[in-house]
């Protein structure tokens, strides 16, 4: 019989909940270890503010994107800890970052440094531009591709599955562009609760922040694929990957895909590393013979099955 190839897929802004991860900090001592180590290179108690703040703080693109990170990154160790290993890696926007770790091309602490300026930089940009995001529900592409044209200012930020597109730019185009996915018969549009204009231009102020810290630490060729959200190809050298995280900051994330090319390369089994089930969700949109299994929750590694 033929190998399962497996992929892990770690999620991004949108999947945080209060209380994530606490389950895992209270299994271990090391994992408690691990956010201490979080908590110097971020400057503030990471741990209280995901298991007990309140849900607003958490939300806060500066606490969201390492909550988020760290959760995904544990129980990426664990599976690991368990002989689970993916045949290949892939994030949504900041999960990028857990499947770099994943993958060893980031060790754990550079990447968390990283995370800091991205956050920081994209909240900051955020408060200065008034920028926005919309989900179009039930958008097809020549839907999507009409209000991209038709409203200046307007880009395509996440093709996250058919019928599941989020737009990115000032708020006033974001406004105008849902008054017209109305006209053109777009099902639903949603206002996204996000600081700023996430992968559009209007990021381009953090780029350089970003490019350096990125430029500052280390990174490693992969034995495995990692599949970039920039162009949704895998990639391998170090180089590379880091032009494409730079790149990622202002540009679309191809995640449908990203799926699609895996599913393509012989991957039959994703699993979701990191909080919610946002991705799940997107594969069953993608291709609903997709199997995604969910890896939040110590109980969830009685479902995990060792490649």
């Amino acid at each position: 019989m033929q190998e399962l190839k497996n992929a892990f897929i770690f999620p991004g802004q949108g999947s945080q909940y209060i209380g994530m991860a606490s389950d895992l900090y209270n299994s271990s001592s090391k994992i408690k270890a691990r956010y201490s180590l979080a908590e110097e290179i971020l400057g503030y108690n990471i741990a209280e503010i995901s298991f007990s703040g309140s849900l607003e703080k958490l939300s806060r693109t500066i606490y969201t994107q390492p909550a988020i990170f760290l959760h995904s990154t544990i129980m990426d160790d664990i599976l690991k800890s368990n002989d689970i290993y993916p045949h290949a890696v892939a994030g949504h926007s900041l999960g990028e970052f857990s499947a770099l770790v994943s993958a060893n091309v980031l060790k754990f602490d550079d990447a968390l440094k990283i995370i800091k300026i991205r956050c920081e930089y994209m909240e900051k940009v955020g408060k200065y531009q008034s920028g926005g995001m919309a989900a179009l529900i039930g958008a097809n592409e020549k839907q999507s591709k009409l209000i991209d044209r038709q409203i200046q200012g307007i880009v395509l930020a996440n093709i996250n599955a058919p019928g599941q597109i989020v737009i990115s730019g000032d708020k006033e185009s974001i406004n105008e562009a849902i008054d017209l996915a109305k006209n053109i018969g777009i099902r639903k549009s949603i206002m996204l609760n996000v600081s700023g204009a996430f992968h559009s231009p209007l990021m381009s102020k953090a780029r350089i922040p970003l490019r350096d810290i990125i430029n500052s630490v280390p990174f490693y060729d992969t034995k495995i694929p990692v599949y970039q959200n920039v162009h949704a190809k895998p990639e391998f050298q170090a180089n590379k990957i880091m032009k494409n995280l730079i790149s990622q900051l202002e540009s679309p994330v191809l995640w449908s895909q990203t799926i699609t090319n895996m599913l393509n390369s012989g991957i039959k089994n994703f699993y979701e590393v990191g909080p919610g089930k946002v991705l799940s969700g997107l594969n069953r949109r993608i291709d609903n013979a997709i199997i995604t299994k969910n890896f939040d929750k110590i109980e969830d590694l009685n479902e995990a099955t060792a490649i």
